[in-house]
């Protein structure tokens, strides 16, 4: 599905020195020749969706975990450097000073990109080649634990919400976030404080949905594993709650 007329014809692109634009043309031009399936996200595919204008310093390129070592191949064998930052979820591409990464799961492995991402994929024009981005379900799922103290997408999730509401199929965000509903319904009600006279953006059902889990939870028991979920949301910091506090993190057994 094609964006919004309204949206991509008008919209000034982030900024960013000239050397990069030459840099992330070059490599959008080679990523479309290769025929290797990717997605743009990050700062282009919010800026695709909201019309927000800002500076950025790379190219977030999103594949299956399948294809990342193609991509690398493939720039390898044409002069540019590569590196593997994070056998789980990240690899870069370089020339010089100027890099691009290739994500194929987020950083907590939660949100491995799979078909259905390509599935509601929508084009635009980026730097002269027209590319495929995440669609804004997908866009919001892939930043919805980025919470740190040193980067915090939620007002990207709030703007994208705004703005493309009605592009989001929010059977499919929930069920993506089923295991994690609390920070869904979190995000939901960060939005609906931001802007109160747009609440009727997400859909009642979800709301009420959440808010019958909510109520339901309160009733049980509490669990007996003292877990703190935190670092699914920052990697560093709730690293002492872990480390010093007796936590358990996701992924981990009971202590003894």
């Amino acid at each position: 599905m094609p964006l919004d007329a309204t949206l991509s014809p008008t919209r000034e692109m982030p900024e960013v020195p000239p050397e990069a634009e030459a840099f992330y043309r070059e490599a959008l031009r080679l990523l479309t020749e290769s025929g290797i399936p990717f997605l743009l996200a990050g700062t282009y595919a919010v800026n695709a969706y909201t019309g927000i204008h800002r500076p950025t310093k790379d190219l977030d390129v999103f594949c299956r975990a399948g294809d990342f070592p193609k991509i690398l191949a493939y720039f390898r064998d044409r002069g540019y450097e590569t590196e593997i930052e994070d056998e789980r979820w990240i690899a870069k591409v370089a020339l010089g000073a100027q890099f691009f990464d290739i994500i194929f799961n987020s950083s907590t492995a939660v949100a491995p990109v799979s078909d259905a991402w390509f599935a509601d994929a929508r084009t635009a024009e980026v730097y002269g080649s027209e590319v495929r981005i995440l669609s804004p379900t997908e866009l919001v799922w892939s930043k919805a634990f980025i919470q740190d103290r040193h980067k915090y997408d939620g007002s990207d999730i709030a703007h994208v919400i705004l703005r493309q509401s009605d592009q989001i199929d929010w059977k499919r965000l929930l069920g993506y976030m089923d295991q994690y509903w609390e920070l869904l319904f979190a995000h939901l009600l960060n939005f609906r404080f931001i802007y109160p006279s747009e609440r009727g953006r997400v859909p009642l059902w979800l709301l009420n949905e959440l808010s019958e889990r909510l109520r339901q939870q309160a009733s049980l028991p509490i669990p007996q594993t003292p877990v703190c979920r935190g670092r699914l949301l920052s990697p560093f910091d709730y690293c002492v709650d872990n480390l010093e506090w007796g936590y358990v993190g996701e992924g981990e057994w009971k202590r003894e």
